[in-house]
């Protein structure tokens, strides 16, 4: 991301300053460095007009932005409730029966795969991608919206963030004119990730977590990093304001990640680390393999740039498009045969079954969530490659059952297994193991500061696993290897 004060920072290295280690500080320039010698000071540069007028435009962005995406939230959250509470029980049924799954995805398909094919934007960007690149054009803006309506409401596996953020990031561009763009390049990116983080202010339980994950994304440190927080700080404050304040008002639900209740946690023992490093690793190794997963359909559907396939035509695009919904949907059919249980439980992004999980995990045999866990990996790593959304809630689903289903093992529980799901997945997805951290914190409440420990371990495993994985995953080039940037985190 390029540096608000107009520097360049996205190196190979991930953007972050070369700095002694152990002293915070950075190096000095190498001697008749002019260049070194002429650069702002980080006073100089925040109290600048064009940093102060940075500033302020966040903050009136971040009302439209959050408005704009507090609808959007109620919305497909209203949708979801008509298509799989209100509409099976008008037809007589006491909740969405197994085959429900099959017409619901085959509609989604079916009104995605124009979306993806036509309009500008493709409907956004393809969630096994992640959540970085680029801000979304304001042209784009219409067909990401339409692209998540069609697909979450309807049950695919994903959640709202990558629209979130697209649709925020899009609609800050806009308050800025085109001219001022192009004159002013690194103006873009930095409103972007301000109106990104507006528009995810609240989904993730607090305004905190959106922060630290532009931030933590961005790679950045030293004076850059400091630029770049205060508008997403002061963006994400101001949406958070604004979700809170029309929730009250409307009485609207925005569906946020959170948990109604968790289970109690003491300080954790030896054999709460015993386990949580192994159980760590398994939730690592199903998530990136659901990843990898996305990644092959992804081909599927779009071509193969590694092999140098040419893309489909439009055609073919939208009957693949089509095919990758009612695969979804099989999945989840699956799940419901293979238990009894309502399909709902394994669609969506996961969000209502996380909070009903935490809070009654006896309900659940452990039979039912390893079915859970692994067939929504399965519609999961299917809809990541196909679909459209975003990649990070029905994770955090499938480690949180991953973790209570090894609660019965001697020496473990119920609250360290939660707890070591929600860390890994989260850093398993996003390659982000300080807003993974924050996230579990946030979601464990006050049971937090006493698993706090097992969190970081749990993060710091789940991350180098997760490099490991990928590492045997990737396909091997038939020539010499290429020299590439690395990956950006969050991808």
């Amino acid at each position: 991301m390029p540096d608000p004060s107009g520097g360049a920072s996205g190196r190979a290295d991930g953007g972050r300053d070369d700095r002694t280690p152990g002293t915070g500080t950075a190096p000095p320039p190498a001697a008749g460095s002019a260049a070194a010698a002429a650069a702002p000071t980080l006073r100089q540069v925040l109290l600048t007009k064009g940093y102060l007028g940075l500033l302020l435009i966040s903050a009136l962005v971040g009302v439209p932005v959050s408005l704009a995406a507090f609808w959007f939230v109620g919305l497909e959250h209203q949708l979801q409730h008509w298509v799989w509470e209100s509409l099976p029980d008008a037809l007589g049924h006491d909740r969405a029966p197994w085959w429900w799954p099959l017409p619901a995805l085959l509609l989604a398909g079916l009104l995605l795969a124009p979306i993806v094919t036509r309009l500008p934007g493709r409907g956004g960007h393809v969630p096994v991608d992640g959540l970085g690149g680029p801000p979304a054009p304001p042209k784009a803006v219409p067909g990401v919206v339409l692209a998540a309506l069609a697909c979450l409401p309807l049950g695919a596996v994903l959640g709202p963030e990558a629209p979130l953020m697209a649709m925020g990031g899009g609609l800050a561009l806009l308050a800025v004119r085109p001219a001022r763009r192009e004159a002013g390049p690194q103006l873009v990116p930095v409103l972007g990730a301000a109106g990104s983080t507006a528009a995810i202010s609240t989904i993730f339980g607090s305004p905190l977590v959106a922060a630290v994950m532009m931030i933590e994304a961005a790679g950045l440190g030293g004076p850059q990093l400091l630029l770049l927080i205060m508008p997403c700080l002061l963006a994400s404050g101001v949406g958070a304001l604004v979700f809170t304040g029309f929730g009250h008002w409307t009485g609207l639900s925005i569906g946020a990640l959170s948990l109604p209740s968790v289970p109690h946690s003491g300080i954790p023992d030896p054999g709460d680390f015993l386990w949580g490093v192994p159980i760590a690793a398994a939730v690592t190794a199903l998530c990136v393999t659901g990843q990898l997963l996305g990644r092959r359909v992804k081909a599927f559907t779009t071509g193969d740039p590694a092999r140098a396939a040419p893309p489909p035509t439009a055609r073919r695009t939208a009957l693949r498009t089509v095919l990758c919904a009612v695969a979804v949907g099989v999945c989840i059919t699956v799940y419901a045969l293979l238990t009894g249980r309502s399909p709902e439980e394994a669609a969506l992004s996961g969000q209502a079954t996380l909070g009903e999980l935490a809070a009654n995990p006896a309900a659940w045999p452990v039979a039912a969530l390893l079915a859970l866990a692994l067939c929504k990996a399965a519609a999961w790593g299917i809809a990541l490659g196909g679909l459209r959304g975003g990649p990070i809630f029905p994770a955090i689903l499938i480690g949180a059952a991953v973790g209570i289903a090894c609660a019965p093992l001697p020496g473990l529980g119920t609250a360290p297994g939660l707890a070591v799901g929600l860390a890994a997945s989260g850093t398993a997805v996003t390659r982000l193991p300080v807003t993974s951290t924050v996230l579990a914190t946030v979601l464990l409440g006050p049971e937090a500061p006493n698993v706090l420990p097992l969190l970081l371990v749990t993060a710091v495993t789940s991350f180098v696993t997760g490099e490991l994985v990928r590492g045997l995953g990737a396909r091997r080039p038939a020539g010499p290897p290429a020299t590439t940037a690395p990956e950006a985190p969050g991808h």
